[in-house]
């Protein structure tokens, strides 16, 4: 840390001028502005003497004024909360370092999501997560504690420079293109549409009774309106201007339309675009090593420290029905139709977000976290799927995965405008960009599942 500067005026003597009137001293009631650092201190000249009458003093003003404290990256590298003495956190956003020990708990996005950065530069994921920047100023104002040390780069040594710069540069050309607005009537239409779905499939049971095929109908049409693809947008704030509005509509449809809890969701969906595939930072990676072992490395560390929950050389067949027992078992034998048909509109739809979630991610590199830059970070942890009508409906704008991550609250319509300038940037820095057909992207979870499996048997028998 810096010691305290100050800057005093110097005082200088002005030419002999007549006699002063003594000073008025403030009566009893009056009230004295209380000073503090960086206010203007007054001193009164002296009363006058007898004659000839001395040089008089001019006032002399002094600012007091605190230096912020100064930090390192290996200071901040020192405080990621886990293995501290005290649990410190501090991170870094445009080289203004912060606290945020106590404040992450209270933390509107989640305490673990902004823990996730505790000791590293948080730059990037700040402005990614937060299209209100002056409402997040309040918060962040009491928790600055200093800034980077002059001599300190602005982007930690052990990152590429020139790529995040450049990523950067890529993010304003975003934001002037009007890239991050949301079209209205393309939201109004989509919303439309899912009512209109919801409310055939009502009409159909209050028409036709509840005999097994009006309710298969019924829950086929409900599994495609696609309400969690529009909670997934709401959650994301891309779908209103304003961030209240958002949240707003994402617990109407999250709440009232699909049963769930928003905020449950908001914890867990905001950690996995933060951190990506890595493992204890994203929670969708949770189902290892209890039920899957995901990803080369882990799968083979888990190998070599002989743990074993499930028999993972077969998991890329048993994930065909892992998703489905939990719901079927718990009403097998009830004899209800109504609750079988419910089972299989949840199957059904559940199956499809399990598949549609899990071909961007799955097969891609999945490790612990390296701090890598943000734009690093989304493309080794994410693909794409080939653009097209039926594509682009069934997944949501998934399909568009690479974009999505690297701006998640861009609306999704407008995903296909930075898809050449995203593939520009990575060939310039020699990153691979990989999109693939669905058949193909649908197979690769299979074929990963497999081939971690195959590593952790052979690590467990013969390393």
């Amino acid at each position: 840390s810096c010691p305290t500067s100050a800057s005093i005026a110097s005082l200088r003597c002005s030419p002999t001028v007549p006699a002063l009137a003594p000073i008025a001293l403030p009566s009893q009631g009056t009230q004295e502005r209380p000073h503090s650092t960086g206010e203007l201190l007054m001193r009164h000249p002296p009363s006058p003497t007898a004659s000839p009458s001395p040089p008089v003093m001019e006032e002399t003003q002094t600012y007091v004024t605190t230096s912020p404290q100064l930090f390192t990256w290996k200071d901040i590298g020192l405080h990621m909360g886990k293995g501290h003495p005290q649990q410190e956190r501090w991170l870094v956003i445009n080289r203004k370092v912060y606290d945020i020990s106590q404040f992450h708990r209270q933390h509107p996005g989640g305490s673990r999501v902004i823990s996730h950065y505790a000791g590293q530069d948080a730059t990037d994921a700040f402005v990614a997560f937060h299209p209100d920047k002056a409402l997040v100023r309040k918060y962040m104002t009491p928790l600055l504690i200093g800034e980077l040390a002059p001599d300190q780069p602005s982007i930690e040594p052990h990152k590429n420079k020139l790529l995040v710069q450049d990523f950067r540069e890529l993010r304003a050309t975003v934001e002037k293109m009007g890239l991050l607005k949301p079209n209205g009537l393309f939201f109004f239409l989509y919303f439309l549409h899912i009512l209109l779905l919801e409310a055939v499939s009502w009409i159909i049971l209050w028409y036709f009774g509840v005999s097994p095929v009006p309710f298969i109908i019924s829950a086929v049409l409900t599994a495609t309106v696609q309400n969690g693809f529009l909670q997934h947008d709401l959650g994301h704030l891309s779908v209103f201007s304003k961030p209240k509005w958002n949240h707003l509509g994402s617990h109407f449809v999250m709440g009232f339309l699909q049963g769930g809890s928003t905020s449950w969701w908001k914890h867990l969906h905001n950690q996995h675009h933060a951190k990506p595939n890595c493992f204890r930072k994203d929670p969708d990676l949770n189902m290892h090593p209890l039920l899957f072992a995901l990803g080369k490395k882990l799968s083979v560390e888990l190998g070599r420290k002989k743990k074993k929950f499930m028999p993972y050389n077969h998991q890329h067949k048993y994930y065909f029905i892992s998703e489905y027992v939990h719901v079927l078992s718990a009403w097998a034998g009830s004899g209800s139709v109504t609750v079988l048909c419910v089972c299989l509109y949840r199957v059904l739809q559940s199956t499809w977000f399990t598949w549609v979630s899990q071909m961007n991610h799955i097969p891609m590199n999945i490790d612990y976290d390296k701090n890598m830059d943000w734009f690093t970070t989304q493309l080794q942890g994410t693909c794409n799927v080939h653009p097209s009508p039926f594509n682009d409906w069934f997944t949501g704008h998934l399909n568009f995965q690479i974009e999505h991550h690297l701006f998640p609250t861009m609306p999704r319509h407008n995903y296909w405008k930075v898809v050449p300038l995203v593939k520009s940037l990575c060939t310039k820095h020699g990153i691979e960009y990989q999109c693939k057909s669905l058949i193909t992207a649908f197979a690769d979870i299979v074929r990963s599942l497999k081939e971690s499996g195959e590593l952790w048997l052979d690590a467990y028998l013969h390393k």
